[in-house]
């Protein structure tokens, strides 16, 4: 069965419930860039059928979802409908000046290449960690030897002295500053406030959006936003570790404001509901978009929280809820500023462990050696690996671009004052949120 077959039933089955098709599918005339973003959410959800993980998000018509599940297509009939999607993107006629089709078309390409290197990888084709993160996410990371991180770890092991590995150091100290379990919830709802508070100071939502927390155990995932549509997400946060202090805020930001729910409801009510484009009711997890959702989370907790604004946040705010004695904060703050520089560990351990370079028992030991893991959370990483592959370059490289790009000064704004280059950072973080981007949009050319 065709994807054209495929819609056309679809539509058929929308008429005979009183629906009616509208616009929505021309058999007399050519196609249009909706038919062919109608044409690629079935093959998306199509290939969700196959792959549990692969689609986050879908709240777009309930005919194309039908339309998915009654095609029936093997992974390979996805392979072929992909590549034909493809070379109708291709040859689309665009109209050079008008950059916004530019860019739906640009996009629709690379979610395409997206979809067809995972439904290789789900058929067994190998690619190396590179090429995989190229073709799914549109960047690769860089590639960094030991001796980067003994740099940092030199640092680090100054600052906790003592007999004892230096891994095993640092996770006693960060102990220290567990949450309870029973404070856990007075803790970050107090922190999420803060981040929506500062994030709708400078960024306008909808009134009606909001999201639900929920608290979970057994996923290979510190949090996850699972948006719903209709302004709405789902939050969840997993208890199965230990949750520091540090990670309410991160959390809050990261999966809320001005993170991923922040993210989806502007794609809804600009791309959606402002333009129609019905790909952007879905979000393929393995695609670039989720570069730019990762980075945007990463890069939105300090813009959100600039300087030290945090710091002092939490040690006045969020420490005595949680019943946590701030004497010794100021080096839990410098210690977290060394540990974010050795992110990139957690890239090198994928790299080499998908690459089949390492077993499982050696990247856990990279992990614990240099990302300074505990060996329980070193597990859930590779665990991390195991079900989202290269996906972990988005955070940091995600973040790095992102900020890059949200900072990159114009040469007449370079005397502008501390609020007036925030201000010029929160517009551009916005617009960034509010647009088709591609990694590629963020990179100084």
């Amino acid at each position: 069965m065709s994807l054209r077959t495929v819609t056309a039933v679809a539509c058929i089955a929308a008429s005979l419930g009183g629906a009616g098709c509208g616009e929505e599918l021309r058999m007399e005339a050519a196609p249009d860039l909706d038919d062919i973003a109608r044409d690629y959410v079935i093959l998306e959800l199509a290939m969700g059928l196959h792959d549990a993980n692969h689609v986050d998000a879908y709240y777009g018509p309930e005919d194309l979802r039908e339309a998915a599940e009654g095609a029936g297509f093997s992974l390979q009939q996805i392979a072929d409908q992909a590549a034909e999607l493809s070379d109708r993107v291709a040859d689309w006629p665009a109209n050079r000046n008008n950059r916004l089709q530019l860019a739906r078309i640009g996009g629709l390409s690379h979610r395409l290449t997206a979809l067809s290197t995972r439904v290789a990888l789900n058929q067994g084709q190998i690619f190396s960690f590179d090429e995989e993160s190229r073709r799914l996410f549109g960047a690769t990371a860089p590639d960094h030897e030991a001796a980067h991180f003994e740099e940092i770890l030199e640092l680090i092991d100054a600052l906790l002295p003592g007999e004892d590995s230096l891994s095993s150091r640092v996770n006693a100290f960060q102990n220290r500053f567990v949450i309870p379990s029973e404070r856990l919830a007075a803790v970050f709802d107090a922190a999420i406030a803060e981040c929506r508070r500062r994030t709708l100071a400078h960024i306008a939502l909808p009134e009606d959006e909001s999201f639900r927390l929920e608290y979970v155990i057994d996923k290979p995932w510190s949090g996850y936003n699972w948006y719903q549509g209709g302004s709405q997400s789902l939050i969840q946060i997993n208890t199965d570790l230990p949750i520091f202090i540090g990670r309410a805020v991160d959390l809050g930001c990261h999966e809320g404001y001005p993170g991923h729910h922040t993210f989806n409801v502007l794609l809804e009510k600009n791309l959606v509901e402002g333009e129609g484009w019905v790909e952007f009711t879905l979000y393929p997890l393995f695609s670039p978009e989720s570069l730019i959702a990762e980075g945007s989370a990463n890069y939105g907790i300090e813009l959100a929280f600039p300087d030290d604004e945090r710091v002092q946040f939490e040690k006045q705010e969020l420490f005595p809820l949680a019943g946590l004695d701030p004497g010794e904060a100021d080096r839990y703050y410098q210690l977290q500023e060394l540990l974010e520089l050795l992110s990139y560990a957690g890239n090198e351990a994928a790299r080499d462990y998908l690459n089949g370079d390492i077993d499982r028992e050696q990247a856990v030991r990279w992990l614990v050696d240099y990302a300074l893991a505990s060996p329980e959370r070193a597990q859930q990483r590779v665990d991390f690996f195991d079900t989202y592959r290269s996906y972990v370059i988005n955070y940091n490289l995600g973040k790095d671009l992102v900020k890059d790009y949200v900072e990159r000064e114009p040469s007449a704004d370079g005397q502008a004052g501390a609020q007036a280059v925030q201000s010029l950072h929160w517009r551009r973080f916005e617009k960034m949120l509010s647009s088709p981007m591609l990694p590629s949009d963020l990179v100084d050319k």
